[in-house]
């Protein structure tokens, strides 16, 4: 009988801890099952555009920048197209009264459509060269531009090079050529010309990507006026927390896309302009003056000062404080200070 019993203690003994080890196992399992559920994927870090100092893909962050020659005479505005995408856009006096427009990307091939392409001028290669850019135009002025481009990777495209492209648009030939964002980083790597950055700082002191920076003074609108007939004017969008551009009181929208042309930070950046010793092509310093940022429908007074050729542009308050920039894209603009003082409304 005893021997019955204890086979039975056994026997019981034995399923009990054969029962403990399924537990364990499924407490095991489960708890595998957990992890698979709570486990975090690391996110693929984040490069920083240095020209707007918003994300962007970390493989491209050293990529060299590209300035474009755009026309902005204005019976050419309306069939401009690419702009809206540029990260910074430069506008200055040429002659005639009428300006021009350096459009720089950092990321060229993203870009669809880009045009129309004009000629270059001295001030926008100084400029160019501050961002260590590749620098693309249609032609040049011969007597004052033509000399400095040897000092920088410029690429001079017309029908057939570099994609540029002469596209019917209703205005005269030297209105119609255009290029592509894909079609010029090839031209730039045909001609063998490096398209990365030895050295990559930021343009500006940006904030980061969610702040919003603002002042005490209001701008809801300013109006630059180039000369009596070129008025460029920035209307603020609360709904986009940007400025959208006009000429005069008209809306300027991409030729291709119908977008409107929004910036998040304004530069007026107050020089002496003048002519050059022929009478006609104009000559912009690009030494120091005072100027105005505008941003979130905000503005403050600012210093600003260049250098050499290669320096960037670099902004102060008016202490002397390095200014802190909205992250995002910006417009900037050359004007003289004699006779083109910006209305801020």
């Amino acid at each position: 009988m005893f021997k019955k019993l204890l086979a039975a203690f056994l026997c019981l003994t034995l399923l009990l801890l054969s029962g403990c080890s399924l537990v364990k196992k499924s407490k095991k399992s489960d708890k595998n099952k957990g992890d698979e559920k709570t486990s975090v994927v690391e996110e693929e870090p984040k490069g920083i555009n240095n020209l707007t100092g918003l994300e962007m893909d970390v493989n491209k962050q050293n990529l060299r920048p590209v300035a474009i020659m755009i026309n902005n005479i204005s019976v050419a505005q309306p069939v401009q197209t690419g702009i809206n995408k540029a990260d910074i856009i430069y506008e200055t006096e040429v002659e005639g009264g009428i300006t021009r427009l350096m459009a720089v990307f950092k990321d060229i091939a993203s870009v669809g459509q880009i045009g129309t392409i004009r000629s270059a001028r001295y001030p926008y290669v100084d400029l160019a060269l501050a961002h260590d850019a590749v620098y693309f135009h249609c032609g040049q002025d011969n007597t004052y531009c033509k000399p400095h481009l040897r000092d920088i990777d410029d690429i001079s495209i017309d029908t057939g090079t570099c994609g540029g492209t002469r596209i019917s648009n209703g205005l005269a030939r030297e209105h119609t050529l255009y290029s592509f964002g894909n079609k010029l980083l090839e031209g730039i790597k045909g001609k063998k010309i490096d398209t990365t950055l030895s050295s990559n700082p930021s343009w500006q002191n940006f904030g980061k990507e969610d702040e919003n920076i603002a002042f005490t003074d209001v701008c809801n609108k300013v109006s630059v006026s180039f000369s009596t007939s070129y008025k460029t004017v920035f209307q603020y969008d609360s709904t986009k927390g940007k400025y959208t551009r006009y000429f005069g009181t008209t809306l300027r929208k991409d030729y291709v896309t119908g977008e409107t042309v929004d910036v998040k930070n304004v530069f007026v950046l107050m020089t002496s302009v003048s002519n050059y010793p022929d009478g006609y092509h104009r000559r912009v310093e690009l030494t120091s003056g005072d100027g105005y940022y505008m941003v979130n429908g905000t503005y403050q007074k600012i210093k600003w000062s260049k250098g050499s050729s290669t320096s960037p542009l670099k902004f102060t308050d008016e202490a002397g404080n390095t200014l802190k920039v909205n992250a995002g894209n910006s417009w900037v603009c050359l004007a003289d200070s004699r006779t083109s003082q910006p209305v801020i409304e």
